[in-house]
């Protein structure tokens, strides 16, 4: 079922960089993931996007332990590091990468920018993970954000749509695109908000994990867990997406991919403890530094690693961009491909998952 809202304009593609060669960087020394037997489809590759952020636990996690690699034979896996959605989404467009590991705005951003023919989401991957932190010395309850200056990671981005709509909530009044109003906020990137945080750039950030328990690490305090806004305390933070072009010519490799994703999230579910090294690792890996306990072992608690793309919370999300005025109402049918991840949930014995009426047809 499709569901057909009026032409859509999508949110600003901000020109970030990605971190380094051409669209993303690759890791290095990647011996867990060699290819080893047969290719499925004859593919030689598969170029696989994502963040090295705990957000994208699922990539880490799957990478690091070579459960991906496993699922897709000889069929090798080429993984980039992004440091934001647009890039990525550029990537994807550009066919630098298959499938990718990304927040829902960019997902919506490049859905309708393609005029629905760019991307499918295919599965979850993350949920929750993202805090209002605020310096204590400034700020003790949520009535003392107005007049203060907040900073989130990127205009348009996951973060800044959900303070936006926060602050609307409060019957506070702030200009989306120049951030002025009762709270002025600044767009401000996650690798350099701690140090902003300490130079005293602003009181408090809307942010995902790590960046929000490195800024308590600085003596922030957490005001608000986003969950605690969402029914079910969920909500999606990361979903995978694929080129349509991609699943259309590679369905035998994505369903192995998803195969992959669906162990990956088991074997964190099982695994906690071991899965949370496993992602510092990786990160150690594609960054060069892994993060210390006292900020690892929160944010990884705070986070839910999840095959379901909690559809409905996307629709809310793209509606908050709508009522922030950085978005029209867009056309989201059609933007879920399930069907191979039900698949593979099936196989897996594991419960199906839901589209919200905005799957294919």
């Amino acid at each position: 079922m499709r569901r057909t809202l009026t032409a859509a304009v999508v949110l600003p593609l901000l020109a970030f960089a990605a971190t380094s060669c051409g669209y993303g960087s690759q890791a290095k020394d990647d011996t867990q993931n060699v290819a080893k037997g047969k290719p499925i489809d004859d593919l030689s590759e598969v170029k696989v996007g994502y963040f090295p952020n705990l957000t994208h636990g699922t990539a880490l996690v799957g990478l690091e332990k070579g459960i991906l690699q496993k699922e897709l034979g000889g069929t090798q896996i080429t993984p980039s590091t992004f440091n934001a959605g647009p890039a990525e989404i550029e990537a994807l467009v550009s066919k630098s990468i298959d499938i990718g590991f990304i927040g829902p705005s960019p997902a919506i951003n490049g859905y309708t920018k393609s005029a629905g023919k760019g991307l499918r989401i295919i599965s979850g991957a993350a949920s929750g993970g993202v805090k209002l932190v605020v310096n204590p010395d400034k700020i003790q309850s949520k009535d003392d954000v107005k007049g203060k200056t907040i900073a989130t990671p990127q205009l348009g981005n996951t973060q800044d749509v959900a303070f936006l709509n926060w602050v609307s909530e409060q019957g506070w009044k702030v200009d989306a695109q120049s951030g002025k109003g009762d709270v002025s906020v600044v767009r401000t990137d996650n690798k350099i908000m701690p140090d902003a945080y300490k130079s005293g750039s602003f009181d408090g950030a809307w942010v995902p994990e790590p960046t929000a328990s490195k800024l308590v690490d600085e003596g922030a305090k957490v005001l608000l867990d986003e969950k605690d806004l969402w029914p079910d305390e969920q909500f999606v933070n990361a979903n995978i997406v694929v080129s349509q072009s991609f699943l259309k010519a590679h369905p035998k490799v994505v369903e192995a991919f998803l195969r992959g994703t669906v162990k990956t999230n088991a074997w964190i579910a099982e695994n906690p403890d071991a899965a949370k090294a496993a992602a510092n690792d990786r990160l150690a890996r594609d960054s060069g530094k892994a993060l210390p306990a006292k900020v690892i072992d929160p944010a990884w608690k705070s986070i839910e690693f999840t095959d379901d793309p909690l559809a409905a919370t996307l629709d809310a999300q793209a509606q908050h961009a709508v009522k922030a005025g950085l978005l029209k109402r867009p056309d989201l049918g059609g933007i879920y491909d399930l069907e191979l991840l039900n698949q593979v949930l099936q196989d897996e014995s594991q419960p199906g998952v839901h589209d919200s009426g905005l799957g294919t047809d």
